[in-house]
């Protein structure tokens, strides 16, 4: 299994959902950058569960960081942050030993790990993991926001409603009859200039994708216009420029700020698609690999009926550790920690 993303700046997952603790190790980060624990404490709060529109598990998130922070600023050493695992039921996971649920990773892990996976919680696997991703992307947002890069997320969506009201009807409907709903945030990352990027294999959008994939329920990406593309001509989707204070500028911003794989200067925005949370309480086909037998699942335990709004601070930390690397590639990993 291979837990490591990035290249000037590595991060590496570990732990399991209901395991002792989960955690990141980030390596590769400049020395001299300010470690504010309280703005991580609120990053990780952001993500936590909100009212009944989330699943019921409460952790505290009272994270640790273990080494690579001395005196308040890291030290140039890897850093390992880890967060305990505390309010966890395994008890409820015991069917799902060997009953499959539909759309989760329950069946492809346990082909992947020939059944030797920790399948509580969904292990590994489990969105719970991405608290990890949230402490790490908390250690390079603030440096980044000093460089005058900032990265926002926002929900465009929820079960096809774009009002919050709207929003939160579907997701408080959908609980009710023991369902989930999916919905699509839009990201956008401003003050990054123009020429970061590698073409073909290393481009911003293709770095961006690998990293925001990795987040359990996102199954798509579109950066710009995306597949509205489709429906252009050249005249009407090309980015046409001009000149303002000695900058190359784009009247639009069709192409999402990156132009082949590299940054135009303008704002990087993609959307990402967050499908229905998998486990759900209503009865599903399924079936028992122990038996290898068709069978049922009604899914016990405590789940979200939506993780969009959960998932936006995730998105926005895994955008900044990748813009963190991509800008370390080009500047060298010494440059995040050099304010003027």
């Amino acid at each position: 299994m291979k837990n490591t993303i990035g290249n000037s700046l590595t991060v590496t997952l570990f732990g399991e959902s209901h395991g002792k603790a989960i955690g990141a190790v980030i390596d590769g980060i400049a020395s001299g950058i300010a470690v504010d624990e309280e703005y991580i404490a609120s990053q990780l709060t952001r993500r936590r569960p909100k009212d009944a529109r989330s699943t019921p598990r409460q952790e505290k998130d009272e994270f640790s960081i273990l080494s690579g922070v001395f005196e308040g600023h890291t030290t140039g050493t890897p850093i390992c942050i880890t967060i305990p695992n505390a309010d966890t039921h395994s008890s409820d996971y015991g069917e799902m030993q060997y009953k499959m649920r539909p759309s989760h990773a329950d069946f492809t892990a346990n082909c992947r790990y020939n059944g030797w996976q920790d399948f509580r919680g969904g292990g590994h696997f489990s969105g719970r993991i991405t608290a990890a991703l949230v402490a790490a992307g908390a250690l390079v947002l603030p440096a980044l926001n000093k460089k005058g890069i900032h990265i926002n997320t926002n929900i465009l969506s929820i079960a096809g409603e774009t009002t919050e009201e709207k929003r939160n009807e579907k997701i408080l409907s959908a609980k009710a009859d023991g369902d989930s709903v999916g919905g699509v945030l839009e990201t956008a990352v401003t003050g990054v200039p123009a020429g970061v990027g590698e073409p073909w294999f290393d481009t911003v959008e293709g770095m961006i994708s690998h990293a925001v994939f990795s987040i359990p329920a996102v199954k798509g990406i579109e950066f710009g216009l995306g597949f509205d593309f489709a429906d252009k001509t050249g005249s009407q989707a090309n980015d046409q420029m001009y000149v303002e204070d000695n900058t190359v500028k784009c009247y639009t911003n069709n192409n999402g700020g990156v132009i082949g794989g590299i940054t135009n200067g303008m704002p990087i925005v993609f959307r990402a698609v967050i499908k229905p949370t998998p486990t759900i309480s209503k009865e599903q086909k399924t079936v028992d690999i122990r038996n290898m037998e068709d069978t049922t699942l009604a899914a016990r335990g405590r789940h979200d009926p939506c993780i969009v709004h959960r998932a936006a601070v995730v998105v926005e930390s895994v955008t900044a550790l990748v813009i963190a690397d991509m800008l370390g590639a080009k500047y060298g990993t010494d440059w995040l920690a050099k304010f003027e």
